[in-house]
């Protein structure tokens, strides 16, 4: 079995890797069964949160305001991460964040990964559910939900357990899988751009919920098309 990796859990603005943003990462480095190192860091997403994140993990705007940038922390989870195998409980969700920040980066980043919902699924299909938390009471393992550390460190505890109960005679079911996400390169907001959103932020008295000089072209974009569709010119 693999018991070397790095096991990633990310919490997010949303679910859509183009267009929402990365406020925490939790990563626990593993080798041979053993823990070895600890990342754990707030990213500030230049936005203000959706009460309905707050209420699912904890996080308010005042813990994000002075934590690094996502700029600022990517190089060092990479390193961190560096050639690992890579573990999560549906691990695609979190790759594609990190893939999504690196390529704007203009980094590579390229992965296997084994998933413990994939591995879940496949074994234990009579569950009412197979989310991390339900999963966690399910084998009477420690757990706080929806903080990024608490959950990655729950996810390495859950993969034992798997592994302990299916793992024998069903070595394929957890191998790593080369991990996908297509994406392309967001630029940053440009200054007509911005001129433009500054111009109708003051004219109809918007109150913005975003940092106008950290958008990319694309969400500067969608932002102008929305308020001139709800507001006219």
């Amino acid at each position: 079995m693999t018991d070397s990796y790095v096991c990633l859990d990310l919490e997010t603005t949303g679910l859509d890797p183009k267009r929402d943003k990365i406020i925490e990462v939790g990563a626990v480095k593993v080798k041979n069964g053993e823990i070895t190192g600890r990342m754990e860091t707030f990213v500030n997403p230049q936005r203000t949160l959706e009460e309905r994140i707050v209420e699912l993990t904890g996080i308010t705007d005042d813990k994000l305001v002075n934590a690094p940038e996502i700029t600022d922390i990517l190089p060092g989870l990479l390193d961190f991460i560096g050639d690992d195998i890579l573990l999560g409980h549906s691990v695609r969700f979190d790759y594609s964040f990190v893939k999504k920040a690196a390529i704007d980066q203009r980094f590579k980043f390229e992965k296997f990964g084994i998933d413990t919902l994939k591995i879940a699924r496949k074994f234990l299909p009579e569950l009412e559910s197979r989310s991390l938390e339900f999963l966690c009471r399910h084998f009477e393992i420690e757990h706080s939900a929806h903080r990024a550390l608490a959950d990655a460190e729950a996810t390495i505890r859950l993969y034992n357990k798997l592994t302990e109960l299916f793992y024998e005679g069903h070595e394929d079911e957890f191998k790593p899988t080369l991990l996908s996400y297509n994406v392309k390169r967001d630029t940053p907001i440009t200054i007509p751009q911005k001129e433009q959103l500054y111009k109708l932020v003051d004219k109809h008295k918007i109150k913005t919920e975003y940092n106008v000089e950290k958008l990319t072209r694309s969400e500067a974009s969608r932002i102008i098309a929305r308020i001139l569709e709800e507001y006219g010119r």
